[in-house]
């Protein structure tokens, strides 16, 4: 018999494609205006889009589009799997059987934070190797000489050519830089999907008072939408900072004339230093769209395809 978290986990996988395939432009756009120190921090999300299909054309818009399949897949199973283990471990052992949350299938905060943590750090050690080729991809046209002439037009790599580029330039220690802010970026999830359960749990408790029951009907397709979009726009607004320093740390080589700085809070620094607070949200207005847009569309499709995915396990 298959599992309920192994279900949970392919069925996160499938729905992170799906919501990652659809909004990748936003997601290429808003990574390239947070590495590229060359462009004004409020440079608008249409001004970035003409740039780029301007310079590369569409083609540019998805550079980076397989890896990143790649990694939203590794990323949504190893997390799904993790965080659905720990949270049936977390009510069965409790015997919630009885209460309102065990009836809704909802955790409290203590316990969204705890199995998020838990996922969250399995999940940036197991796929930050993916995310940094995805990054090297993404902007390899948006790195500009020091003389700010134009950047040279490099050929596209594949995910193989680009992963064996960086062992052999850098070392494998390369594939886990950024490792320090993707952890810290734990708590993206976490504030996610703890505002998600939190908002689901109080929408099921609304309805059944409403519908005089104890058990509220089962949220439909448009529910998890907007909660999803919700819960990622929480999320996304108070951990950006790090998403830029993240993004930095993984598209600079170790022979860069710019030295990296470890320490993420050493980053930040350097970064307000040298740009203003401007600088740590650079690409922030694309990046929102798509990760609500994409959270949206994965909560939608996951749930979709976990019912489809029950139906035939059972």
């Amino acid at each position: 018999m298959v599992s309920e978290s192994l279900v949970h986990a392919c069925a996160g996988g499938a729905g992170g494609l799906v919501a990652m395939t659809a909004t990748y432009p936003l997601m290429a756009i808003s990574t390239r205006a947070a590495v590229d120190r060359s462009r004004k921090p409020g440079e608008s999300l249409l001004k970035a889009l003409r740039t780029v299909l301007e310079k590369e054309g569409v083609l540019g818009l998805y550079d980076g589009l397989g890896s990143s399949l790649l990694g939203i897949g590794v990323s949504n199973f190893v997390y799904y799997f993790f965080f659905e283990a720990v949270r049936d471990f977390i009510l069965t052992s409790k015997r919630l059987t009885r209460s309102m949350t065990a009836a809704l299938g909802t955790l409290t905060t203590l316990e969204s934070i705890v199995a998020g943590m838990l996922a969250g750090s399995a999940t940036a050690l197991i796929s930050n190797p993916i995310w940094v080729v995805n990054t090297r991809q993404t902007v390899r046209t948006s790195q500009r000489p020091a003389d700010g002439g134009p950047a040279p037009v490099l050929r596209r790599l594949s995910f193989l050519a680009t992963l064996k580029s960086i062992v052999e330039k850098d070392g494998v220690r390369a594939l886990w830089k950024g490792i320090g802010p993707a952890l810290v970026l734990v708590t993206n999830p976490v504030l996610q999907y703890t505002a998600f359960e939190q908002l689901k749990t109080w929408v099921l408790a609304s309805r059944a008072v409403a519908h005089g029951t104890r058990l509220a009907p089962p949220l439909r397709d448009w529910d998890y939408f907007w909660l999803g979009a919700l819960s990622k726009l929480i999320s996304t607004s108070i951990t950006y900072p790090q998403i830029v320093i993240k993004a930095r740390q993984q598209a600079i080589s170790n022979d860069a004339d710019r030295p990296q700085k470890a320490n993420v809070w050493t980053a930040m620094t350097e970064v307000v230093h040298e740009e203003g607070f401007g600088g740590l949200y650079r690409g922030i207005s694309s990046k929102l769209l798509q990760s609500i847009l994409t959270a949206a569309i994965l909560f939608a499709s996951k749930e979709r395809i976990y019912q489809i995915t029950k139906m035939v396990r059972d």
